[in-house]
């Protein structure tokens, strides 16, 4: 058999993964099928929990052409496995005349789908995916994707839309007339229905999946074991417990699947008009729709029910659904390459290049306009779950395992105890043996040491501080859909912002213009609603250059278009429907200004003039659209003034971008200083350019022209000055950032200086701080790719080195140590096109300027994410903090996304606040913080009830006794489960300080605490144990005992007689077993006591008002049957009576028990031990942190000895971003210094290896 080696699917994309092929092996299944019955089961659940196992136990490996099923693993950190079964598609049912016609559908079907080329290769596509003798086609699906066999690239693909390997030509030439009704029904078959299908699993399929969870399993396991040794009643109360969680936990589950249900069903079926080839318009359910079918969108708009081109017409689409962002936006037809004067024919089509082209899938069609007997029509480019939106939907269904240490650290935890069970397992079954006991009994006790060492109740504890803090989160306002993040969020020790409407208001203020003529800049104006500048050409570029459109008689659209239509007062009409339909042309949008702004004529000697004077009504008409591209920064319109014979084009848009269009003559000279004055002082500026169009031009032609035939040559205006003013609460929230060493790095849109601007004003770069600005060109004209080093305050100032100051270059202060490093003060501004080209050409340099980048400009939305992966890899903890505008996919993959926006976008994020306010940054680190401060301290506690019972266990089994089933059920549901859910319930610590929480339980401090804890309890458990047996009064004890020697002992005996033959035979009752349970119960207070931290990370436990209430009752209710023993009690505890001195001597143990474990925590741990790996945490000693954070001195410190703990610490940190800071330190080289120029080297693109050239 040929035996394929592993292939790739998905290479290079997010969800790569290796592929192996597998056939069924009929005696593989009957071994494994016998092995399934011997182990009861078991080895069935096995195989279900491990995918590789069972596919690898039932099957042998074959070529991934011919196999049966298919084993998939992600390339990941995570190595994730899944299974997948092969299907064939057959195409023998597909309705054909002939071979020859089949082969022709068949060929023109894969026209579209998993073509990289778009040319004509149709004669070898049915054999590309099918084999011809059976016109059989093997898929699998995965995620919701299905994977089709690709006999061209030997490996399964996905299927393609439009989306990729189409040029804008083919879909006009190709694609624009529609499909006929049978090529139609051969795409249905392979693309399969258009639906975004979130099914909602029944409760019972559901309740499977969580039952079969290894934890319930083995509390099943543990309920089992209980019930055959009549421990009845601690069985029921887990099986209550049980019964609990799993139907808080279906019902979480079930009402996430039935929101994300409802939030896709909105559109999933809906009623759509398709054009075929001959013309006709047929009438079809959405769910029908396949890549390629021509959709006309209907007049009153519609949600989209897949991703289209637009390729006639024009259309409102409210996208708040994808970008969070309710602005309505202008889409247009695809330019197309044949009739535009300038043809780019060989561009191709691209969803995100072609966006302000595509109609988005789960976007809202408000309005469409439209040519006279014209439709507005869009070519399905993708369906299904291939659209953004389901994608998004993909994304939430199938999430990245959450990767944190202190969830790893807690499997090995785990582990760890599980071995301890197995020495205790051992243990029993040798001391049983020796003791000769029966063989029944030997496995009921050697099994239920492993359910004590291993508590069940672990994983309700765990969640408990969690919900608590999800709790305390929803009532300040933040919602969190992902609960798990709460305890990533205490690490974060890095945050990026999105600029507007996050740092700033969300909407900008006019603060005036700057004219400009005869080349020269004329003073700033305020006011621009006046009737000196009303017939301006300056004004008419803001009156008509503009994506504004009236919705149901409102004016709306893009905030800024709206500030600056609102500021000049004027009036905005739309053509009507029926208007519209009434003209050969599209009725233009009109605009004009108010009456009173116009200079009054004088009026006519006569009622007939009238009509001569209605050219003096000042209106004009927009003619045709180019919106706004963030690739051009700029948008234009050309217009036309009522009365006039020629049409004017208007510009706006990004000052360089436009000033780099118009005629130099007319551009100012001090264009570039006074720019650079407003955007240092945070302005936003935009630019306005004119031209006046030749009068050869006619309507029709210019709804044909290419933008580029329009952009150019144009007469420089002047600027447009928005202030963009920073929220009230921005400089506070990250001054306290600042002073907890938690690094803020900005992420915008927008310009580069206004950016770098607003970072001085909030606070994030400070006054006496540099700015280095990183200016990477790709490569161009064989020549290298290269980054070019301006500090921006000398930007345009030097133009050669010896103009700089050597005050300007930043100094390195040197410290003995990492932790006392005063970092270097510069920072590190780029833009999003700077950045890919670095990320492409300079990898080694990625690190280094992350370590220090503090502004990143004009980002696109993927930019953002690549740039939070890139900080991901040094090791920062990342959070995002976005309005939901284009930060979904940053949001999504930073370890905390914060969303200000309560749009559908924020399913994408895993929390979201409702007050629009970066405040909320702040308060969920602490409360991060405090939940795994309190996760800790759970964990910690879980330990050692574990050890603390075990050890019970394993002592009072030397003597072949036990713990009674009543005495458990105290320890376990009056002690352990009352103070795991009150110890919980401490809040967080009012302000963040510098030091932060261990990331992991494998850390020095944290397992100094448990094992000292350890210890000192076994200690003290032992001495009870042994001492008990030196008392004068001691003997085996039997019914007839009495060591009380007291008068009421006749009494306390008398009332054991009934449980005499019970008694006999469990041993319950003697006085090494009453012993043990008394010190053993105060000992799990002692413990919650001690291990409830309070400062820096929580409040402090004594005003956690439940915990502190339990405790002491709990405290009373034990000394008080310990003192004066109750009968009744003592006899459901199955307690013996022992003299009162002995009860004294149990008191002492216990208070000496209690000073030595709160001494050694509270003081050794914290005062010594804590000040010594966290010394370099002074409040506010180092404002933007590259220095060490606490948890990594000791997570190292707890890898090695305790002797030689400081030693240890010197050793070479394990953050790469720390090891950098340390290299960074000593390179002569770095920074960069102003006007030098950092070269890639030619030829070398694995590591990206660049070299420093500085320009004389």
């Amino acid at each position: 058999m040929d035996k394929e080696e592993r292939k790739i699917i998905n290479q290079g994309q997010e969800d790569e993964m290796e592929i192996y092929g597998y056939n069924l092996s009929r005696w593989k299944l009957a071994i494994v099928s016998l092995g399934v019955i011997c182990s009861g089961g078991f080895l069935l659940l096995l195989l279900y929990w491990m995918p590789e196992w069972r596919v690898k136990a039932t099957c042998v490996r074959a070529a991934i052409k011919d196999c049966e099923v298919v084993l998939l693993r992600t390339t990941d950190e995570f190595k994730m496995w899944f299974c997948a079964k092969i299907r064939v598609l057959s195409l023998e049912t597909y309705p054909v005349s002939s071979p020859k016609s089949m082969s022709n559908k068949l060929s023109n079907g894969h026209a579209v789908c998993l073509i990289e080329n778009p040319t004509e290769e149709n004669r070898h596509r049915i054999s590309k995916y099918s084999q011809t003798e059976s016109q059989q086609i093997r898929y699998f699906t995965h995620h919701s994707v299905k994977y089709f066999w690709n006999d061209t690239i030997h490996n399964f693909d996905f299927l393609k839309g439009l989306d990729e390997g189409v040029s804008c030509t083919s879909i006009y030439e190709k694609h624009s007339a529609g499909l006929t009704k049978g090529m139609h029904a051969y795409r249905k078959l392979l693309y399969g229905v258009n639906e975004i299908a979130v099914k909602v699993p029944s409760v019972f399929k559901l309740l499977i999946k969580e039952v079969l969870n290894p934890f319930y399993i083995f509390q099943l396991f543990s309920v089992i074991l209980w019930s055959t040794d009549e421990y009845y009643y601690y069985a029921l109360a887990i099986v209550v417990m049980s019964i609990v969680s799993i139907v808080s936990s279906l019902y979480s589950i079930r009402k996430q699947y039935v929101m994300l249900h409802d939030m896709v069903a909105t559109h999933s079926t809906v009623r759509v008009s398709v054009c075929r080839v001959n013309e006709e318009i047929e009438e079809i359910f959405s769910t029908d729709l396949v890549p390629g079918d021509v959709m006309v969108i209907p007049l009153n708009g519609t949600i989209m029910p897949c991703d289209a081109v637009l390729i006639n017409g024009t259309c409102i689409v409210n996208e708040s659904m994808l970008t969070g962002e309710s602005v309505p936006v202008t889409k247009t037809n695809l330019p197309n390459p044949s009739v535009d004067v300038k043809g780019i024919g060989d561009e191709l089509y691209n969803p995100e290049t072609h966006k302000r082209h595509t109609l988005f899938c789960g976007t809202t069609v408000i309005q469409t306009r439209f040519y006279t007997g014209e439709l507005v029509k869009a070519i399905v480019v993708r369906t299904g779950f291939s659209t953004s939106k389901g994608q998004l939907v993909r994304s939430i269904l199938y999430p990245k395992p959450t990767d944190f240490k202190l969830y790893r650290d807690a499997y090995l935890f785990l582990l760890c105890l599980v071995a301890v069970a197995g020495i205790g397992f051992i243990y029993t079954i040798i001391n049983s043996i020796l003791n000769e006991v029966q063989v029944g009994v030997i496995i009921i006790e050697s099994l239920d040491i492993i359910t004590i060492t291993v508590p069940p109740a672990l994983p309700a504890a765990m969640t408990a501080g969690i919900v608590y803090a999800q709790r305390r989160l929803k009532k300040i306002g933040i919602f969190c859909i992902s609960p798990q993040r709460i305890n990533i969020c205490g690490q974060l020790n890095l945050v990026c912002f999105d600029k507007t409407g996050t740092l700033t208001e969300d909407g900008l203020d006019l603060w005036g213009i700057q004219r400009v003529e005869n080349a020269r800049f004329l003073s700033p104006e305020e006011n621009v609603c006046n009737e000196m500048l009303v017939k301006s050409q300056f004004v008419a570029c803001m009156a008509t250059c503009h994506s504004l459109t009236k919705i149901e008689g409102v004016l709306s659209g893009d905030p800024l278009d709206l500030k600056m239509f609102e500021a000049i007062g004027w009036i905005l009409e739309e053509a009507t429907e029926e208007e519209t339909a009434l003209h050969n042309r599209i009725m233009p949008t009109v605009v004009r200004p108010p009456k009173q702004l116009l200079p009054e004529s004088t009026p006519a000697g006569n009622q007939e003039m009238e009509l001569f004077e209605l050219p003096a009504i000042y209106e004009i008409g927009i003619v045709r659209q180019f919106p706004f591209s963030s690739a051009l920064q700029r948008m234009s319109v050309v217009a036309r003034v009522l009365g006039d014979r020629k049409m004017d084009a208007y510009m706006k848009g990004a000052p360089e971008a436009i000033a780099g269009l118009c005629k130099p003559e007319t551009v100012p000279v001090d264009f570039q200083n006074v720019l650079e004055d407003f955007t240092k002082q945070g302005f936003r500026v935009i630019a306005l350019a004119h031209r006046k169009l030749e009068s050869k031009l006619t309507w029709h032609k210019v709804q044909n022209i290419s933008r580029d035939a329009i952009e150019n040559n144009m007469d420089f205006m002047g600027l447009i000055i928005m202030q963009n003013k920073l929220k009230q609460e921005t400089p506070a929230v990250l001054e306290d950032l600042h002073k907890a060493n938690i690094r803020t790095v900005m992420v915008t849109g927008d310009s580069m200086l206004t950016a770098v601007s607003v970072a001085r004003d909030c606070g994030m770069i400070l006054p006496q701080d540099k700015v280095i600005i990183a200016e990477a060109l790709p490569p161009k004209d064989g020549k290298v790719a290269k980054i070019n080093w301006h500090y921006a305050d000398s930007l345009t100032q030097c133009s050669h080195p010896s103009a700089i100051d050597p005050e300007a270059i930043p100094v390195k202060l040197v410290h003995d140590s990492l932790e006392d490093l005063q970092m270097t003060r510069y920072h590190f501004a780029m833009n999003g096109k700077s950045f890919s080209v670095i990320l492409e050409h300079f990898q080694d340099l990625v690190p280094k300027l992350m370590l220090h980048g503090t502004v990143f400009a004009r980002m696109a939305p993927d930019q953002k994410t690549q740039l939070i992966e890139a900080l991901q890899n040094v090791d920062y903890f990342v959070g995002m903090c976005g309005d939901g505008a284009n930060d979904c996919g940053a949001l999504k993959r930073a370890h905390g996304g914060i969303s200000l926006s309560e749009l559908e976008a924020s399913v994408a994020s895993p929390f979201t606040s409702k007050t629009p306010s970066i405040s909320c940054v702040p308060n969920l680190i602490r409360e991060g913080r405090a939940a795994l401060i309190t996760s800790f301290c759970v964990f910690k506690f879980m330990a050692l009830y574990s050890i603390i019972q075990y050890f019970s266990v394993t002592l009072l089994y030397s003597i072949l006794s036990n713990l009674g089933d009543f005495q458990f059920l105290f320890i376990d549901l009056a002690i352990i489960l009352v103070v795991v859910f009150t110890m919980s319930l401490n809040p967080a610590w009012k302000e963040l300080v510098a030091q932060r929480p261990p990331s992991g339980l494998i850390s020095g401090a944290l397992l100094f605490s448990v094992l000292s804890q350890i210890i000192i309890c076994i200690g003290f458990q032992s001495l009870g144990f042994f001492w008990v047996k030196q008392q004068p009064w001691y003997e085996v004890w039997h019914p007839k005992s009495d060591a009380c020697n007291t008068t009421g002992s006749g009494f306390w005996n008398s009332s054991h007689v009934d449980n005499e033959t019970e008694l006999d035979e469990h041993n319950i009752q003697n006085y090494e077993n009453t012993t043990v349970f008394f010190i053993s119960s105060f000992q799990y207070l002692i413990v919650a006591i001690a291990f409830s931290k309070g400062k820096p990370f929580r409040q402090p436990c004594y005003k956690n008002y439940f915990f502190v209430f339990s405790v002491i009752f709990l405290y009373f209710f034990i000394l008080f049957i310990m003192l004066y023993p109750v009968a009744s009690v003592d006899q459901v505890l199955q307690i013996v009576c022992v003299p009162y001195q002995w009860r004294v001597t149990m008191l002492i143990i216990v208070l000496v028990n209690a000073f030595v474990s709160i001494t050694v925590e509270n003081f050794f741990l914290d005062m010594v031990l804590w000040k010594v790996v966290f010394n370099r945490d002074k409040q506010g000693e180092y404002r933007f942190s590259t220095t060490q954070p606490p948890q990594e001195s000791v997570d190292r410190w707890g890898k090695c000895c305790l002797p030689w703990a400081l030693g240890c610490r010197k050793k070479t940190p394990k953050a790469k971003y720390m090891y950098l800071a340390q290299e960074l330190l000593v390179d002569p080289e770095w920074p960069p210094k102003p006007q030098t120029t950092t070269e890639a080297k030619a030829l070398v693109k694995e590591n990206g290896s660049c070299q420093i050239i500085t320009i004389t």
